[in-house]
């Protein structure tokens, strides 16, 4: 039985417990609800979110002091049977400015009520005061002050609101200092709770100023952290503009001189066949040069083509699994009547099928931009090597050439997108816009361009591509 009858009073008070903790749970909303209506009231759709903050804070301090200047002059007058009535009623005077205050709010009068509440709380309680009763509200003042510096805009506010509440706190508390009815005397513990409920509420306003000025800090440095990316991000587009433009004026004027002039010379060179009968001889004659001006407009014309298809905004990069070395040889035959025209011996040196992962079409033409270049400046009976390394994760292609070389001027000029062009070794004409290309190309597909060259001694002009993913896990060591 005894065992029976613990086992219910354990069970009854388990069942309290549970029945606490589920009207501290249907309380705990409400409250958090109330509050939030409280700081709410007042609120406009034109304000920022700091004086928000601040309007809130103001809403929250005037409720509690509504609150707690009405509840501690009633206890402690209440129990002490020899104050009147009228003495409750004095004491609860600076209640009602809070009431006064948060009804302007509430007809969102803020500055108004800003005014009334650090003009009215000092002259009530200096009121209960001059009426002879001390209920320990000394501290206030202090408060008050505080306050004011963080509410407050102007600063002659700031300043009368600090000098009338530290006078009135040395008059009360120095020189008028005997009271008729006193808190301390009528219930000690009150009065005391008093004292603290003051401290506490100045260190909680100065607790309150501190994180918001904490939170507007650092809500400014995110927004100008903000600011700084955006700027960032306008100047690099400023820049690419900047760079599209240069390149919009520089394509317009190879459409207008350098893509016209073959069209042309190649028109007056059929119109002089036709109406002056030049004999086969002659033409055969003009033909190296009509070829030379063709392959020149029809290289130019692919990386105008290119170039263009790669801007359009539903343009994306069509990266598979491409063998690098049929590729090769395929751009090799396209300019094999190039080479041969200046008595180049073109190699391939081909180790077997390496796949990377990229555009096919980028990479190619990539690949007879660097070829092109290579013909262009080797002189006749010259030698072009092009082959594959393959490397860990990515391959490497390189094109290496007995040519001219490239000055360590024109090479600065390359790296840092300056747009030009040189003769070649049997007067070829360029754009500029080939290699331009190649680095933007191969930069889209996760590849670098690499240039060493010197004046006299030939160039090497290399490019990296990714493996393709399965030349990458058939290279990747075993664990085992």
């Amino acid at each position: 039985m005894e065992f029976i009858l613990h086992r219910l009073h354990s069970l009854q008070g388990k069942l309290r417990t549970i029945d606490i903790a589920f009207h501290l749970e249907r309380i705990m909303p409400i409250t958090s609800q109330f509050i939030h209506r409280v700081k709410l009231i007042g609120y406009t759709a034109g304000m920022d979110d700091y004086e928000k903050r601040k309007l809130g804070i103001f809403n929250l301090l005037n409720f509690l002091q509504l609150v707690t200047g009405i509840l501690v002059p009633a206890i402690g007058l209440i129990g002490n049977q020899y104050l009147p009535y009228s003495a409750l009623i004095v004491a609860c005077l600076p209640a009602m400015a809070s009431v006064l205050v948060l009804y302007l709010n509430h007809r969102q009068l803020h500055e108004i009520a800003l005014i009334m509440y650090f003009a009215l709380y000092p002259f009530l309680t200096c009121v209960v005061y001059l009426n002879g009763m001390n209920i320990g509200n000394e501290l206030f003042f202090v408060l008050y002050g505080i306050l004011s510096v963080f509410f407050l805009r102007d600063i002659g506010h700031i300043l009368f609101t600090i000098g009338f509440s530290m006078v009135s706190y040395y008059m009360l508390t120095v020189i008028w200092h005997q009271r008729q009815y006193g808190l301390a005397t009528a219930n000690l513990g009150m009065y005391r709770f008093n004292q603290a409920l003051a401290v506490i509420f100045i260190y909680h306003g100065l607790f309150l100023i501190k994180r918001e000025n904490n939170s507007y800090q650092f809500r400014l440095l995110r927004r100008n952290r903000t600011l700084h990316h955006i700027n960032r991000d306008i100047q690099q587009q400023k820049n690419e503009f900047a760079e599209l433009n240069a390149l919009k004026t520089k394509l317009f004027s190879v459409i207008a001189h350098d893509l016209k002039t073959p069209i042309y010379a190649l028109r007056s060179l059929f119109t002089q066949i036709e109406k002056q009968n030049i004999p086969a001889e002659e033409v055969k004659a003009f033909v190296p040069q009509v070829v030379a001006d063709l392959n020149y407009t029809v290289g130019l014309m692919e990386n105008l083509l290119q170039w263009a298809k790669t801007q359009m905004t539903s343009y994306s990069i069509q990266s598979k699994e491409v063998d690098v070395q049929l590729l090769i040889k395929e751009v090799i035959q396209l300019l094999h009547s190039q080479a041969v025209s200046k008595n180049i011996h073109l190699e391939h040196y081909n180790k077997g099928a390496v796949y990377a992962f990229a555009d096919r079409e980028m990479i190619s033409l990539v690949l007879r931009n660097l070829i092109s270049n290579a013909i262009k400046f080797t002189p006749e009976s010259g030698r072009i090597e092009v082959g594959v390394n393959h490397c860990d994760d990515f391959i490497e292609v390189y094109v290496e050439d007995t040519g001219t070389g490239i000055s360590s001027e024109d090479l600065k000029k390359i790296n840092t997108n300056n747009y030009f062009t040189t003769k070649g070794t049997a007067n070829e004409t360029g754009t500029g816009l080939g290699l331009m290309l190649c680095k933007d190309f191969l930069n889209r597909n996760g590849g670098q361009l690499f240039i060493e060259s010197k004046i006299g001694n030939g160039s090497t002009i290399s490019f990296t591509l990714p493996l393709s993913q399965e030349d990458c896990i058939i290279n990747t060591p075993s664990l085992n």
